[in-house]
């Protein structure tokens, strides 16, 4: 006998629909494991996401249009948002770049062959981009990642860039704004249309409005940049090797600098570069590049000013509330590393959480996607997964996978002391670094000559474009963590000149297959005319000594034995400081010259690693 079980058409309706039925189907959700978040597979079908574009209406009119501007806007998201009331969090990346850049030729860039004290020769314009412009997609960079995850993936242009209207200011407050009216948009406070003229409304009723910012360089630039708002709903912000001031990634210590790979360039380049929405173009070029850029970037002195102070995250972090983690390369010599640290110290004064990442690669350099996950499921979805305590600081040792930092309690390396060490005269072949100070020495000079690179000048055994003084071979390892600065005393003949100063690892290693670590320890620029002060640089009197106290770079570097540690000063640093004609004479008081490196273990590690 067949036995047939039969359910009315409306009962079995109710048990599949209801969430208490006997047949009902589980609703897809997050899953954690581990203080993670996994892959769902429910969420990992691209042919199932839901993708969207919208304009968000700001509180600023940048391009004199007399409306608010409007930012182009992407949303990814999981069909279940839609199709099951799915709210989840979102992750955002903002960026200038989305739509295409300018030129990198070195044409359109300032000419670095520039004398000192001396306006510059006017730098050819760089043609129009031309922008991609075929959507709906803006950019694809988070979404494979974090959408499977249980994420919502945002992204948008940054004003005056792809389908965003406005102006680029390049560190200007619409900048900060823009993100902002997003991240006020995904919490109902601010209006998205369909169009970027339109009325017909957006709302993001997908979401539960809590948001997480990552990116790198100026992708990582603008999460701080919308953190410095103080706006609801961001919860925390993964910077990567974010320029934190302009300032400091276009001038150094009083001295015009370009950032390393990019020579000649200048914020009004930079302008030029990803300032893709041809809506205003005059408007813009005229009021903000041949207007505010070109009124405030000072090329002739470098002096800081009102202008780079308003373009410096730092003056703006009192209304910042979110958790940070924040990540870097110490050899990163495009947005050195003095960008990352400088923000760091100021978020954990303000008590907020943080932690920082530092690799000892270059540009670049996001931490493992573990630790990233990590911090995005506490902050986002409220995961109890122990971030962000334990140690502050996570580095990758000069022979690790950055997969596999090694953790400290903070950086600097708490056991960090300073050592001061002194000069003993060599010139022009190579002296000493000393730990007693030698008295009566007198001075010793070189000649400024730009066609000699640092890695050669280090590399000379002889040369009277360089001075150069060495510690003893090292007999242990010597662990350097923190910021090392110089106290010099020096004369010029002339009224300016470059000031450059590299430490470096010697024998130098020319292999193919050299590290990034192996020579370069840690480098720095400044003008000496900014002796006494950033904002008021005066001409050199020739002959006469100045005294000048400035910092290189930050680092954490293990020097291995074997290597002696070389204090280099030189004049112009062909890699990214003005290229003056050869032949300027600066004069080193070797008595009144020291350096101080930061010496995990202190005087008496150093001591036992030099054996003397």
């Amino acid at each position: 006998m067949k036995y047939t079980l039969f359910v009315p058409l409306v009962f079995a309706s109710l048990l599949l629909g209801s969430s208490n039925g006997l047949f009902a189907q589980k609703k897809a959700a997050p899953v954690f494991a581990e203080g993670m978040t996994q892959k769902v597979a429910e969420f990992s079908d691209p042919a199932d996401w839901i993708i969207e574009d919208l304009w968000v209406e700001t509180e600023f009119d940048t391009d004199g249009d007399g409306k608010p501007d409007r930012m182009h806007v992407d949303v990814t998201r999981p069909k279940q948002t839609q199709t099951e009331g799915l709210k989840l969090p979102v992750i955002y990346e903002s960026s200038p770049y989305f739509a295409g850049v300018g030129s990198g030729e070195l044409q359109y860039f300032w000419n670095p062959r520039q004398e000192l004290n001396t306006a510059p020769v006017a730098r050819k314009k760089m043609p129009p981009i031309v922008p991609r412009i075929k959507r709906p997609v803006i950019s694809k960079a988070q979404v494979e990642v974090w959408v499977p995850q249980g994420y919502i993936v945002v992204h948008s242009s940054s004003p005056g860039t792809g389908l965003s209207q406005g102006c680029p200011t390049v560190g200007g407050d619409n900048e900060s704004l823009a993100p902002k009216a997003v991240i006020d948009w995904l919490n109902g406070r601010a209006k998205g249309f369909t169009t970027p003229d339109g009325n017909e409304q957006v709302f993001a009723t997908w979401t539960t409005g809590k948001v997480g910012m990552t990116g790198t360089s100026y992708d990582g630039t603008l999460p701080l940049a919308a953190a410095t708002t103080g706006v609801e709903g961001l919860e925390v912000i993964i910077p990567i090797a974010p320029n934190t001031s302009y300032y400091h990634y276009y001038r150094s210590n009083g001295l015009v600098r370009s950032p390393g790979g990019w020579l000649g360039e200048d914020i009004d380049v930079l302008y030029d570069f990803i300032h893709s929405n041809p809506e205003h173009c005059a408007y813009c070029d005229s009021v903000i590049r041949d207007g505010e850029l070109a009124r405030g970037q000072d090329r002739v002195t470098g002096d800081y000013n009102d202008f780079w102070a308003g373009r410096d995250y730092l003056n703006d972090l009192g209304p910042m509330k979110c958790a940070m983690l924040m990540a870097h390369g110490f050899n990163d010599w495009n947005v050195n590393p003095e960008h990352s640290l400088r923000i760091y110290n100021a978020v954990k004064a303000k008590g907020l959480p943080c932690q920082i990442y530092y690799t000892q690669g270059g540009h670049g350099g996001e931490p493992p996607f573990e630790m990233m996950n990590k911090w995005f499921a506490h902050y986002l979805h409220g995961v109890d997964n122990g971030v962000p305590g334990g140690p502050k600081a996570w580095i990758v040792r000069e022979k690790d996978n950055n997969k596999n930092p090694t953790a400290y309690a903070d950086y600097p390396n708490p056991d960090a002391r300073p050592v001061i060490l002194f000069l003993k005269a060599g010139a022009p072949k190579a002296g000493e670094l000393i730990v007693n100070q030698i008295p009566g020495q007198g001075k010793e000079m070189f000649a400024d000559n730009v066609s000699f690179s640092g890695d050669a000048l280090a590399q000379a055994e002889w040369t009277t474009h360089r001075l150069i003084y060495l510690s003893p071979a090292l007999n242990d390892d010597l662990h350097l963590s923190g910021t090392t600065s110089i106290t010099i005393r020096l004369a010029c003949n002339k009224p300016a000149a470059n000031l450059s100063v590299w430490m470096v690892a010697l024998p130098w290693n020319n292999n193919r297959n050299a590290r990034i670590t192996d020579n370069i320890i840690t480098r720095g620029w400044a003008d000496p005319q900014n002796y006494k002060s950033l904002t008021h640089g005066e001409p050199l009197v020739p002959g006469k000594f100045y005294d000048m106290t400035f910092n290189l770079q930050p680092d954490d570097q293990i020097i291995p034995a074997g290597k002696q540690i070389g204090l280099m000063i030189f004049s112009s640093d062909r890699d990214v400081t003005l290229w003056p004609e050869p032949g300027t004479e600066l004069t080193v008081d070797v008595d009144a010259t020291s350096i101080v490196l930061p010496v995990v273990g202190g005087a008496e590690a150093y001591t036992k690693a030099v054996g003397k």
